[in-house]
């Protein structure tokens, strides 16, 4: 009984918690141990958890003492784990004084700044005070998720292609693969039609494509001495609309006008039914990786990307720069609804256009019926997405051939060209601020060898937060005027952003006006309804879409919908500009108000840029002419 009795005290003295004096277990001198004193450091997660860079978030930290603690309570962030560079720490106050038996608090901040990468961060936080006593509980570990800011916006616009003319090359060993393309794609196949073409003026309904260079200096046997419309009579020939299902056949390619060069031959038979030669588009060698194919298989590339109207250059890229082609304003409101749907008249490789175009020039506009009727007045107004940038006081800088070209969209715009002395007067300038005025918004005379966004702005760090980088005739993808250079031109633009340090915090999105007049198999999802925005002229047929980006998704195709009021959205959301006023593509666009988003993942870390090797005649093409050439469009 005696043992017994004493394991039993052995057992409860050995208890720290229980500190009482038993009575009887070591005699009535034995005592407790002393009290402990010290402190808890509780951490609340942290507000918001998801930031975007530049952003800041906040945690609630509470200091409480235990067993009569008194103090002064130094806090810190021993670590930050995560991307470089990591975010910061403050503290309000950065110590807690324990004074009585009451909690103190503190506020943490934690700080990111625009260069802060995407991706998870994990701050540990430490407390200590003057006797370098840490908190009973440790340390406590926080977690944040950080998206990568994006502060500039580069839009390569080039000319004239669909995905199943351009890009057969992801469809063809050695450059891809055939098993990566279908017309029922899976998440990982491109939807490329690769064979039975359809063709409603075939006897068997169908066409098997051929081969042609991407432009005159290639190696192929199909010369590109021609040029097919893609006016809006074009893109109804070639959609043979079903006007029960209002859904395009996509078999009416052939019947497409083919022009040729004056002396050639005459058109080869059924040209809309070519594919470009893949050795074009892709690396200096044989079955080397490159070029576009190289930008298509390592970023994100979109294959259900159309252009919003349905008709050629000139409205495209009015477009592309305010959502619209209406030449509408408030004092001229039967036009409000309607869209510039052609080309200038005469031919535009004889005359300029936008404001600077002669009082003889008319171009064509289509009202919500379907009809076209010609306007003389080529000088529009209506709001643009610069304006909202310069609201906003964003920067944006617009990268073009020649003043006049149907593809310098602000010419166009009544506002900002401010024509001088007048529309339709002999030697008519652009007077307007967005041209005359350093450092010019508006830059002309651009080409590949004399280029300020090559020479100039990304080397010396002048990049502006928007810009619209317009190729030369010669650097297009357009057909008949190209050298085919087009690919030589967007990898140099696209090495030059990827190594310099605009890189962690840009976005490239490449894509292409119009269709061209090539064959492509996949309807347009809204065409001719009747009853909404824009039914008699959107959406038009598909372009290629790729974007470049530390937070593009890699390798990844995008089976979603876009059209060019996606990028419109893309630039308001990103810089919180709101939208264009009025009836315009930034509101319509199919995959608003997250435009672009799946193409994305800004909270993933950036991935390093991968170079691009340039295409087998890329020496040839960057020591050509330096003639600021305009298309040779239709």
């Amino acid at each position: 009984m005696r043992g017994r009795f004493w394991s039993i005290c052995g057992a409860m003295l050995g208890l720290g918690a229980l500190l009482v004096n038993l009575s009887g277990c070591g005699g009535s001198s034995s005592s407790p141990p002393p009290l402990t004193p010290g402190y808890t450091l509780l951490a609340g997660a942290l507000n918001p958890g998801s930031i975007t860079a530049g952003n800041t978030s906040t945690s609630i930290l509470t200091v409480s003492p235990t067993d009569g603690y008194t103090g002064v309570v130094t806090l810190s962030c021993s670590s930050v784990t995560g991307g470089t560079p990591a975010p910061t720490c403050a503290f309000k106050p950065s110590s807690v004084s324990i004074t009585g038996s009451g909690s103190g608090t503190s506020t943490l901040t934690v700080s990111t700044t625009t260069s802060t990468p995407g991706g998870s961060y994990s701050i540990m936080v430490a407390a200590s005070d003057a006797n370098h006593l840490a908190p009973s509980n440790g340390s406590q570990t926080l977690t944040m998720t950080a998206a990568g800011a994006i502060l500039n916006v580069v839009i390569i616009f080039q000319e004239n292609r669909t995905p199943d003319n351009l890009f057969q090359g992801l469809c063809i060993a050695p450059y891809g693969s055939p098993s990566a393309c279908s017309t029922t794609p899976t998440a990982t196949q491109y939807n490329i039609q690769t064979s039975n073409w359809l063709n409603n003026q075939s006897s068997t309904g169908v066409t098997q494509p051929g081969v042609i260079d991407l432009g005159t200096s290639g190696n192929d046997n199909s010369p590109d001495y021609y040029d097919l419309s893609h006016a809006h009579s074009a893109f109804v020939e070639m959609c043979d609309l079903n006007t029960t299902t209002n859904t395009c056949a996509m078999d009416g390619a052939a019947q497409i006008e083919c022009t040729v060069n004056s002396g050639s031959p005459a058109c080869p038979t059924d040209p809309q039914y070519f594919y470009v030669d893949p050795a074009d588009i892709a690396g200096p060698t044989s079955g080397a990786n490159g070029s576009y194919l190289q930008m298509a298989q390592t970023y994100a590339f979109g294959d259900e990307m159309f252009q919003t109207n349905e008709g050629p250059s000139f409205p495209a890229h009015q477009f592309i720069l305010s959502g619209t082609s209406t030449p509408g304003t408030a004092d001229n409101s039967d036009y409000i609804s309607d869209f510039v749907a052609e080309n200038p008249s005469p031919d535009v490789s004889t005359t300029v256009a936008g404001c600077l175009a002669a009082s003889t020039t008319t171009v064509d506009i289509i009202n919500s019926a379907g009809t076209e009727s010609s306007i003389s007045n080529l000088c529009f107004e209506h709001q643009t997405l610069t304006d909202l940038l310069d609201n906003a006081g964003i920067t944006w800088r617009y990268y073009a051939p020649s003043v006049g070209s149907i593809w310098t969209a602000p010419t166009a715009i009544s506002h900002m060209c401010e024509v001088s002395p007048g529309y339709g007067d002999p030697n008519p300038v652009c007077a307007g601020a967005d041209y005359t005025a350093a450092p010019f918004k508006v830059v002309v005379n651009q080409t590949q060898t004399e280029s300020q966004l090559l020479t100039t702005d990304i080397p010396n760090h002048t990049l502006q937060a928007v810009s619209w980088v317009i190729p030369t005739g010669d650097d297009s993808d357009h057909a008949r005027s190209n050298n085919g250079c087009g690919p030589s031109w967007v990898t140099e633009i696209v090495n030059a952003i990827g190594t310099s340090s605009y890189w962690p915090n840009t976005v490239i999105i490449i894509t292409w006006d119009d269709w061209g007049g090539w064959y492509d198999h996949v309807p347009p999802k809204l065409v001719n309804n009747g009853s909404s925005w824009g039914s008699a002229y959107v959406y038009g047929f598909r372009v290629p879409l790729i974007v470049i980006s530390p937070y593009s998704k890699p390798a990844y195709i995008s089976h979603t919908t876009h059209d060019f009021g996606s990028l419109l959205r893309f630039i308001e959301n990103n810089y919180g500009l709101g939208q264009i006023t009025g009836l315009y593509a930034d509101s319509y666009a199919p995959d608003a108000p997250n435009s672009l988003s799946d193409m994305f993942n800004f909270t993933s870390s950036p991935i390093p840029f991968t170079t691009i090797a340039s295409p087998w005649n890329d020496a040839t093409c960057k020591s050509s002419s330096n003639v600021a050439s305009d298309p040779d469009d239709d």
